[in-house]
């Protein structure tokens, strides 16, 4: 992509978009850690929504490669972390599936808030038609305007970046926060299983491979929840 073809309004809105996203689910497992009794995210700064701790931690994934996958396919991808104390994880291991949850329910937070928004906007008569609706383009108002062009924009990004965080999220193999969630909260014949799937060598590229085979599987139907809630009755298939 040349300078003369980058989308500096788009590169913008994606920016605070995933910036957003990451640093209120990387502050959402800090905070469910420190109320359970691991200090160690809030020690290191992470229990904040100001993104300059989380974008300290993990450089490369809040920056570098959102930049780069924004510049070669026009949306962003990336990641982040907070630390925990595994010791105290393996304690408290139904605070530890707390603590796991907490990121994807923060990313459900921003869909919902995202969505209530966008109805606001649909209702004042900026729909498009279903079927020309866009992972950027959940509403439309005239370029005549652009700062609410600009805001329709990032409610539909923020809304369908938070989508498919939560639910990429959700996924049950390590390192995701699914698997977490398994091990934390269901207990019994499901944790056994994922701790046997943690002793797998490299299993944490194994999961992540799996979960993206999923993840194409799975991101038409979270497109389709996130359209049929804005636009309800229509139906998408």
């Amino acid at each position: 992509m040349s300078a003369a073809d980058l989308d500096i309004v788009g590169l913008a809105l994606w920016m605070v978009a995933f910036l957003l996203s990451t640093t209120c689910h990387e502050a959402g497992h800090a905070l469910a850690g420190l109320w359970g009794g691991d200090t160690t995210a809030y020690r290191a700064g992470q229990v904040t929504l100001n993104p300059w701790p989380h974008i300290r931690r993990e450089p490369f994934g809040m920056v570098v490669v959102p930049l780069v996958s924004f510049a070669l396919q026009g949306f962003m991808i990336g990641w982040a972390s907070a630390p925990y104390d595994p010791r105290w994880a393996e304690r408290h291991p139904r605070r530890a599936g707390l603590m796991a949850a907490a990121g994807p329910a923060a990313n459900l937070a921003l869909l919902l808030l995202a969505i209530v928004a966008i109805r606001l906007i649909v209702a004042a008569g900026f729909g498009v038609p279903p079927e020309m609706a866009s992972l950027e383009a959940l509403v439309a108002i005239p370029s005549a305007d652009p700062l609410m062009s600009a805001l329709a924009r990032f409610l539909s990004i923020l809304a369908m970046l938070n989508g498919l965080l939560l639910f990429f999220n959700l996924i049950p193999v390590p390192p995701l926060d699914g698997a977490a969630i398994v091990e934390g909260l269901l207990g019994g014949a499901p944790a056994r299983a994922m701790q046997l799937f943690r002793s797998l060598p490299m299993a944490g590229l194994l999961g992540i491979i799996i979960a993206w085979q999923l993840f194409d599987f799975l991101a038409p139907w979270i497109f389709g929840g996130i359209l049929a809630a804005v636009y309800p009755g229509v139906g998408y298939s």
